[in-house]
């Protein structure tokens, strides 16, 4: 599935050839996530990248999708043995450039680092692991979803008393109430405006109340929780949604000593009244995740059965129907992920 000049079909391309101390993997499943959509809406973010690690250029192709894994299917010059031909493996989304001196890209958002949205992928070795058992392939193409909750949650340390509050039960919103439930937080409240995601969040995630913010605000919901259960603490709270305006509305309702994990993302940028979050005594972190124990540990929870993360897979598609899974994932419909098998039903 070929991004180019703002738009995307399937062709055949030149079979993508592994470097030094890369694998060549065979794609079984790849998810599609917001930030496929994102890139292509925001290609301005990318045409001057200064960190280098993305870059748009309309002329050249792009291969999206960063969420995979994959069978070994070749080896790069100077790999080790670790991973023998028919291996199973995924990777954090990034291939690093001379080793890594040269620094990195990110898989699916450079031409230099084409993405899973193919049959064939190129992957570094060194940012590689196995994956033993039988889990499900599309189990483990949702890790890095998943993996961003984990940060979010791991970053809040959430202290006995105070109350979880997510906002978004889309893909994101899932994995951060799955951290949450993980660590046995209690309660959890999830605000939602779709019917499906609250359910889903409460009936499979571990969500304890959800709420339609079109009925309540979940701070009137933080506050009835809070009372009935006699907690002292504050609310902190997971935005996962990153819609513009949100973040302002959530300081205008916080409460004082509020604390604000913003895992949304924003890419046309947004306005906040630092005035008013400072009146309120609100703490707010941006972004800088998820990290390698964040990825890697979310990696091993799945494979150990301890986090199933398939109940937020509504779809399973081949590569003609990524340009409609990603128009859904525009509009913030249809279900919290869905998987795409490039080369088929992988058994």
């Amino acid at each position: 599935m070929v991004l180019r000049g703002g738009r995307l079909r399937v062709r055949e391309t030149p079979d993508p050839e592994p470097g030094p101390g890369e694998l060549l993997l065979r794609t079984l499943s790849t998810a599609v996530c917001a930030s496929d959509v994102h890139f292509m809406d925001h290609p301005e973010l990318a045409v001057a990248d200064p960190t280098g690690r993305s870059l748009y250029d309309a002329g050249r192709d792009i291969v999206l999708g960063h969420e995979f894994v994959g069978e070994v299917v070749g080896h790069g010059p100077g790999c080790t043995d670790q991973f023998a031909i028919g291996a199973r493996v995924t990777a954090m989304p990034v291939r690093l450039v001379d080793g890594g001196a040269g620094g990195l890209r990110i898989i699916g958002q450079h031409p230099e680092a084409q993405g899973s949205f193919a049959e064939l992928l190129v992957v570094s070795e060194v940012a590689a692991k196995p994956v033993a058992g039988d889990v499900p392939s599309d189990a483990v193409a949702l890790t890095d979803a998943f993996a961003v909750g984990e940060f979010y949650v791991r970053s809040a340390r959430m202290q006995p008393g105070e109350v979880a509050i997510v906002i978004g039960a889309g893909a994101i919103g899932l994995s951060a109430v799955a951290a949450l439930a993980a660590r046995g937080v209690e309660p959890i409240v999830v605000s939602d405006y779709n019917s499906d995601r609250r359910e889903l969040a409460r009936e499979r995630f571990g969500a304890h109340l959800v709420i339609d913010p079109a009925e309540k605000s979940p701070f009137d919901a933080f506050n009835e929780v809070r009372a009935r259960r006699g907690l002292p603490g504050p609310a902190v709270v997971f935005e996962c949604v990153g819609a513009s305006g949100l973040i302002q509305r959530i300081v205008e309702s916080a409460e004082m000593g509020t604390r604000l994990y913003c895992a949304g993302g924003w890419y046309t940028g947004d306005t906040l009244d630092i005035t008013a979050a400072t009146r309120q005594g609100v703490t707010i972190q941006f972004g800088g995740g998820p990290h390698p124990q964040d990825w890697y540990g979310t990696l091993d929870a799945i494979v150990a059965r301890r986090l199933d993360p398939l109940p937020s897979v509504g779809r399973i598609i081949g590569l003609e129907e990524v340009p409609d899974a990603l128009e859904l994932a525009r509009r913030s419909d249809g279900p919290p992920r869905i998987v795409v098998h490039p080369n088929g039903d992988p058994s």
